[in-house]
């Protein structure tokens, strides 16, 4: 269970210190109702705690419909009579009760507000039943546009699977809609024809056979859970599994794929307990022991569903056969096993408490990426491939985005932030030190939703490093730092350039050889040379732009 009042007076703080940060962040743009009730912490979300979710549900393949409820079990933290319940259109909320009484619902486009007949007194434990049905919106370009993907796979059964990250887990299920309290546990009952199974997250408790040519797969999922990190896939699946040892023990590893691929996956899975190794050295131990892990072969590319990771990269190496960082070395690895994998502990895990902190699960997951590679092959190639992802980056807009409206900020969340976090290692200068502060942020925030201003305080804290203006240099402009230089005779001059105020950080280079380190600041700094026509080598592992004067 979730601190509410704390985590919401973290979120105010961040929101107004994001947003007074000097003009960092970019202008506003044009939001509506439906955003803020989307995305903000509504009156009608504050006063209860998400305690337990039962989602029981049937899946009609045929017409593409999904009928069901979901059991809302939450403890009161004040006195309220009104609750709000996300569904999005064109699902239908077509009853909500508690103790067997229906209750009022007033209906705002996504957002449904139950009026409540029974007295909310502070810390009891109540349910609501909410009932719904319908077509739910159908994936156009999954896992992107996201919704329900209705495929069939190459012997013509139905292949079908969920995902909604950014969208909501609304497009498809009743819940309550907002990153910021996460359920503590949680049942899934899918109904499905016989012919198929449905995987879903945490473990497989049983399998009803019903009378009507059907069953029910019932799912427990033992720890909390983001919303959009409950999944659905279904399938012709076949199943195998190993036991990994792990730094907590014996953990579960399960792997659902279409049948026609089970041999392929046998071989080409191998990259999933490697995954485990490495990622448990750097991060600390898998954070649900509890709920196995398991991945799940889909038809879109893949997802961070926790504990039920999906899989679609066609069993290539690469990002679909291709090196997202053109050195080479992205060919070493399924992109998609490591990086969705890298999710369980950035976004399932640690999970930003608004989407518009998103660089916090995809920027640490993305250079997960990179310590995969530092763990097997090295810091040579891990650097390698790091840096050669920054031909990826935009600069479009701020990582950070908008609060309180369900808006990330920009794509480079991915590898401007990977290259970041790459530039604070070599900051912090002791590999050892900058695995534990990895291992720190796990344990620290363990299960937690957070605030950037967590994490930013965090790092800062247990590296010892003054990274206040460097985080608003990279997080909140678009700004790339420039460092300036120009040798004359014995003597360089070097200052930074295209930096936010007081962002000063220090950088090493070689002269004539021989590392060093420098710290330039916004105003011309020298250093005298031993010697005319020195050479002067930037360190490539610094996330910087040069230019020589």
């Amino acid at each position: 269970m979730k601190n509410l009042v704390i985590l919401i007076t973290c979120f105010i703080a961040t929101y107004c210190i994001s947003q007074n940060n000097e003009g960092l962040l970019q202008e506003k743009n044009n939001f509506t109702h439906q955003d803020t009730l989307r995305g903000s912490i509504t009156p009608e979300r504050e006063w209860w705690d998400l305690t337990y979710y039962h989602l029981d549900i049937k899946v009609n393949p045929e017409n593409k419909t999904i009928t069901g409820k979901n059991t809302i079990t939450y403890k009161v933290l004040k006195p309220y009579q009104v609750l709000q319940i996300d569904l999005q259109e064109p699902l239908t909320l077509t009853k909500v009760t508690q103790n067997e009484k229906e209750l009022e619902i007033k209906h705002d486009g996504n957002a449904h507000f139950v009026t409540l007949k029974k007295q909310q007194n502070i810390g009891e434990i109540n349910s609501v039943i909410a009932y719904y049905e319908g077509k739910p919106r159908e994936a156009v370009r999954a896992p992107w546009d996201g919704g329900i993907s209705w495929k069939k796979d190459n012997n013509g059964k139905h292949f079908i699977a969920s995902s909604c990250q950014g969208l909501g887990a609304s497009v498809w299920w009743p819940n309550k809609d907002h990153m910021y309290d996460e359920v503590d546990s949680m049942d899934i009952s899918v109904t499905i024809p016989k012919n198929l199974m449905n995987v879903s997250n945490g473990r497989l408790k049983s399998i009803v056979n019903n009378k009507d040519e059907t069953i029910t797969t019932h799912w427990h999922v033992a720890n909390p859970i983001n919303n959009y990190g409950v999944n659905i896939n279904i399938g012709d699946y076949a199943n195998f599994s190993e036991v990994y040892k792990g730094e907590k023990g014996d953990l579960d590893m399960n792997y659902y794929v279409l049948k026609d691929n089970l041999e392929k996956a046998k071989k080409h899975f191998k990259d999933a307990p490697k995954m485990m190794k490495a990622f448990e050295h750097w991060f600390g131990p898998y954070p649900f022991y509890e709920d196995s892990f398991k991945l799940v072969e889909v038809p879109y590319l893949g997802m961070e569903h926790q504990s039920s990771v999906t899989y679609g990269n066609r069993y290539m190496k690469g990002y679909l056969g291709s090196d997202l960082s053109g050195s080479g070395w992205g060919l070493k690895f399924d992109f998609i096993i490591i990086h969705e994998a890298g999710h369980e502990w950035f976004a399932n895990n640690i999970t930003n408490v608004d989407i518009a902190d998103m660089w916090i699960h995809e920027s640490f997951t993305a250079y997960s990426e990179s310590l995969f590679l530092d763990y097997y092959y090295g810091t040579k190639a891990s650097a390698d491939y790091v840096i050669g992802t920054r031909r990826n980056i935009q600069n479009d807009r701020p990582l950070i985005g908008y609060y309180n409206v369900n808006k990330e900020g920009s794509g480079d969340m991915y590898y401007k932030g990977a290259n970041m976090l790459h530039t604070i290692r070599q900051l912090v200068n002791n590999d050892e030190k900058w695995r534990q502060i990895l291992r720190t942020l796990n344990s620290k925030f363990y299960h937690q939703t957070v605030t950037t201003q967590q994490i930013e305080d965090c790092i800062i804290q247990e590296s010892g490093l003054d990274l206040k203006g460097f985080f608003n240099q990279y997080l909140r402009s678009t700004k790339i730092p420039e460092l300036q230089y120009s040798i004359d005779g014995k003597k360089l001059t070097y200052k930074w350039n295209n930096t936010v105020e007081n962002f000063v950080i220090p950088i090493q280079i070689e002269i004539n050889g021989v590392s060093q380190w420098i710290t330039p600041t916004s105003k011309n700094k020298t250093l005298k040379l031993k010697s005319k026509n020195a050479t002067i080598v930037i360190d490539r592992d610094f996330f910087i732009e040069t230019k020589n004067i």
